[in-house]
């Protein structure tokens, strides 16, 4: 494995994004919009509905199931309630689903800030500001890949802005954001076809199918049943200290594998050949054969955890 690829929420952050704060457009308010809102994510299991839902919930507003719900991975969430149709997004999706007669302002979120942009019935009522928090343990664990010789680059389908902040404070090789779940998954493929060996860690829908396209596709234990039926491992629980950990384990132990690969090829030649010069009794090549044995036995046992890995 040489590239690890991240993906950035719910992964290298908690998935539990908290409302900054609420910019309304002109004649709108603050409960119009979260009113608005959580009708469109009533029926999401996105992060961003958890928090909307929440803020209605502060701001005491009824929250009503909408009539149809559709879900564009990467892009936002429409409904329609009473004959009006709901947009919650990132700006692209408004655009093009409201037209731009409606287009707003060209906020990207600053400080690692982003926006969801809302509209209903043709008009934009305002944008929310939401931010992510990172795992306290990701940004070791990308220095502990790095140091491993391993290129780490974050994907995301936040903003490009976004995504590079945070790619900064972690430390990654490479930061891309505003990428569609297809577009997630070219970019294994393409690494791929350069006899890249590719590792992708994610945990939601829209990395599904770049964890099946990857060589190895590693699903967080907290995630999405989808993302876990997509991948090849998943890890217990969320710690990504624990990802460096397997990444550690499965090199010593091919190491590992390898020397007694190697060790029983000299043996078993060097045995051949006393063979041949006639050097070899039957006693002597017994002996040989149970040393040999017993020594790569010796070796594997360093696989075993040591009495202090075994109290953590």
């Amino acid at each position: 494995m040489d590239t690890v690829l991240l993906d950035k929420t719910g992964t290298l952050t908690f998935g539990t994004p908290q409302i900054r704060n609420v910019v309304p457009a002109d004649g709108f308010t603050e409960r119009q919009i979260i009113a608005a809102a959580a009708i469109a994510e009533r029926k999401s299991e996105h992060p961003l509905a958890k928090a909307i839902i929440a803020r209605a919930g502060e701001l005491a507003i009824p929250i009503v199931e909408p009539d149809q719900f559709a879900y564009t991975p990467g892009k936002g969430v429409s409904a329609d309630y009473q004959g009006e149709e709901i947009i919650v997004g990132n700006r692209t999706f408004l655009v093009e689903r409201a037209g731009k007669r409606i287009l707003p302002g060209n906020g990207h979120g600053a400080g690692g800030v982003s926006e969801a942009y809302v509209a209903r019935a043709g008009q934009w009522l305002g944008t929310i500001r939401i931010a992510d928090v990172l795992r306290p343990e990701a940004k070791s664990a990308v220095a502990a890949m790095r140091g491993m010789g391993l290129k780490t680059v974050l994907l995301s389908g936040d903003t490009q802005e976004v995504t590079t902040l945070v790619g900064r404070d972690l430390g990654v090789d490479e930061a891309v954001g505003e990428l569609l779940p297809d577009q997630k998954a070219k970019w294994v493929s393409e690494l791929r076809g350069k006899n890249r060996k590719v590792a992708m860690v994610g945990d939601g829908i829209n990395d599904a199918p770049a964890l099946v396209e990857a060589n190895v596709g590693i699903a967080m234990g907290s995630g999405t049943d989808v993302a876990r039926e997509s991948a090849d491992v998943i890890l217990i629980g969320s710690d990504l200290s624990k990802l460096v950990e397997t990444l550690r384990i499965a090199r010593r132990c091919r190491g590992i594998i390898m020397q007694n690969f190697v060790g029983t090829l000299v043996v078993d030649s060097i045995g051949v050949g006393m063979a041949a010069l006639g050097l070899l009794n039957p006693l002597l090549a017994a002996f040989i054969h149970v040393t040999s044995e017993l020594a790569f036995i010796l070796n594997s046992t360093r696989l075993l955890p040591r009495s202090s890995e075994i109290g953590q």
